[in-house]
């Protein structure tokens, strides 16, 4: 079975698992199309379901990112984008997820981050 990701426009509105002939015989008078995606796939890496480790076949690893309903699908990059979390956060060209200006801060051992926008840096959570 493989996941296909519903897009119109260039946003993901369903998603379906499906044996990839189905779409042979399946009518959708609907408008968009439907494009694979997988859901072992992150930042355009394929990753072993079994040991979540880099998988030795990376031809597995489709359009970046396991697509979510609400993503873009970017056809230039030929990639699912997540939508953006904050204003001020920037997309990684290479793994086409969105990231901070300021990365996140080294912490000691049970120390939390949250990202506050207003500042556009790390606060602690305590």
């Amino acid at each position: 079975m493989a996941h296909f990701a519903k897009v119109v426009g260039d946003t993901v509105t369903q998603i379906i698992v499906a044996e990839p002939d189905f779409f042979d015989s399946f009518v959708d008078s609907s408008p968009g199309k439907w494009i694979q995606t997988s859901y072992n796939t992150t930042s355009g890496v394929h990753y072993d379901p079994e040991t979540n480790e880099p998988s030795d076949d990376q031809s597995k690893a489709f359009r970046k990112n396991f697509a979510g309903i609400g993503f873009t699908y970017d056809e230039a990059r030929d990639a699912f984008i997540p939508p953006r979390e904050y204003p001020s956060w920037v997309l990684n060209e290479d793994s086409c997820l969105w990231e901070p200006p300021i990365a996140y801060p080294e912490v000691d051992s049970d120390e939390q981050y949250d990202w506050n926008e207003e500042t556009t840096s790390w606060q602690l959570i305590e």
